[in-house]
């Protein structure tokens, strides 16, 4: 009776000493994961402060306004993914110090450490009305309003931007018709939506107001005085230094010149709002009419939001299954079987699975479907499982054997992660949702200008060319080699 009880305490110190080294090995694995991912985060923190330092560079250097209107778009979008980026890697420092100093965490059971998969989302076609007086835009009265806005999208440390337009009282409605992509969402996400706008006064080039004050200045001044004045303004020998020029520094230049961009409204998406259609969302006002950058909107924007979990678009697992078609145990077709969706795929052997072929049976796996082991007793009964849906009054059961018992238990564990998945997805999982892929980004050569519902519903009438382009973005002699690489980086590269 010793013997045994000292047999049993060795084992169950062996039992705990193999526990602790798996948990051990779990904690070091998970630390691995960490640095690597804060090692990636850094990686893109120090690239967006390279921008940053170019954007800088060239917001300072530009001479026509569609370059600096870009410039100081990307000055905004780098400073917020800096943000981004700082905030996301103090969340995960403080997850980590979190795991450390738990004192077991392994303690709480499978379910509580199961995670839902990731998914896809998308928002395209969308458009923001604005609400102009009769008097501006109908009877064309009134002072031209002209504004460059834009709409930045963030999704925990992934933030994304649409291209700039110019918006003034001809048009109805802002369009961004490109799609923006999200890869590594939960269901948990939220995405914030933040329509940015700047001003433009007259539509007067840069560099124009300040030369156009130095003349009334010296005007006003006198000859003399007005010289010195129009001199440290513009530039030259006389000038302060931030003005070009070498002598006492008389005015205080900005630390970035050039147009700023600013809040007009805001709105944060989540997937309640969900939908495989075109819907409305609500806007928070962020400004007043009082402001330059100001736009008549309604308080509403609308845009096609869907997202894809990876439960539905990819295979969760796939392996070989047998039909059990009546009592015996070995009875039925041996099939290679694929959970995917909605439907667990019976293949008549993995080529065809591979090659894209109508399967030999389908069975439902939905939030409906109820699945259960079916292990018995005794030699020569494999484990499996029992699929069962309810087709109109009537339930139809499937029974499915494994070859093992090992692998009964990895499907059944599918299964449960599947259920979970869906039950955190909602009406994600019902079907799958189209996912629109958008182009690539390129720089833009001029700011695109939009027609509106109200044009675009107009009888045709004689082509009339467009405007032509004050001025390219990268194509200025002033900007250096190493900004336009910066910039084109940005464009061309995605996250």
């Amino acid at each position: 009776m010793f013997c045994r009880n000292e047999r049993s305490r060795v084992t169950v110190a062996r039992g705990s000493a193999l526990e602790m080294e798996i948990r051990r090995g779990r904690c070091r694995l998970s630390l691995l994961a960490d640095c690597a991912q804060d090692t990636e985060i850094q990686r893109k923190l120090e690239r967006e402060l390279r921008l940053r330092e170019g954007a800088c560079k060239l917001l300072g250097a530009c001479s026509r306004r569609e370059q600096a209107l870009e410039a100081a778009k990307s000055l905004l979008v780098c400073n917020s993914r800096v943000l981004a980026y700082m905030a996301e890697l103090q969340r995960r420092k403080e997850a980590q110090v979190l795991r450390r100093t738990a004192r077991r965490p392994s303690d709480a059971g499978p379910a509580d450490e199961r995670l839902p998969c990731r998914g896809t989302v998308c928002v395209s076609d969308l458009r923001i009305p604005l609400m102009w007086k009769d008097t501006e835009y109908f009877r064309n009265k009134g002072e031209l309003h002209r504004c460059a806005v834009f709409c930045l999208l963030q999704l925990g440390a992934e933030i994304h931007d649409t291209p700039m337009v110019l918006v003034d009282r001809t048009l109805t409605d802002i369009c961004f018709e490109s799609a923006v992509l999200f890869s590594e969402a939960g269901p948990d996400f939220e995405l914030k939506v933040e329509l940015y706008s700047a001003g433009l006064a007259g539509g007067a080039a840069q560099g124009s107001t300040p030369k156009k004050l130095a003349t009334r200045l010296s005007t006003s001044l006198g000859r003399s005085a007005g010289k010195r004045v129009r001199a440290a303004m513009e530039g030259g020998p006389g000038s302060p230094p931030g003005n070009g020029g070498t002598g006492p520094l008389l005015l205080p230049a900005p630390n970035v010149p050039g147009p700023k961009f600013h809040l007009l409204a805001h709105t944060v998406l989540s997937l309640a709002e969900v939908q495989d259609g075109f819907r409305t969302h609500d806007l928070a006002i962020a400004s007043n009419e009082e402001s330059s950058f100001w736009l008549p909107l309604y308080g509403s924007m609308c845009c096609r939001l869907a997202a894809q979990p990876r439960c539905m678009a990819t295979p969760v697992t796939s392996g070989f299954l047998r039909l059990q078609a009546g009592a015996e145990a070995q009875s039925g077709a041996r099939l290679f079987c694929v959970l995917r969706g909605t439907d667990l795929l019976c293949y008549r052997g993995p080529g065809e699975a591979e090659a894209g072929q109508e399967p030999a049976l389908t069975i439902a796996v939905n939030k409906e479907t109820r699945i259960r082991a079916t292990e018995r007793e005794g030699r020569g009964h494999p484990p499996g499982m029992a699929v069962t849906n309810r087709y109109g009054g009537e339930e139809v059961t499937h029974t499915l054997l494994a070859e093992s018992r090992p692998e009964a238990q990895r499907w059944m564990e599918a299964f449960w992660q599947h259920f979970y998945d869906m039950s955190q997805w909602k009406q994600c999982c019902d079907e799958l949702m189209r996912i629109e892929v958008p182009p690539p980004r390129r720089a833009p050569a001029v700011l695109p200008r939009q027609g509106s519902l109200y044009h675009e519903m107009a009888l045709p009438g004689p082509a009339v060319p467009p405007p032509a382009c004050e001025g390219l973005l990268l194509q200025d002699n002033a900007v250096s080699a190493e900004i336009r690489a910066l910039l084109s980086s940005y464009y061309s590269d995605s996250y």
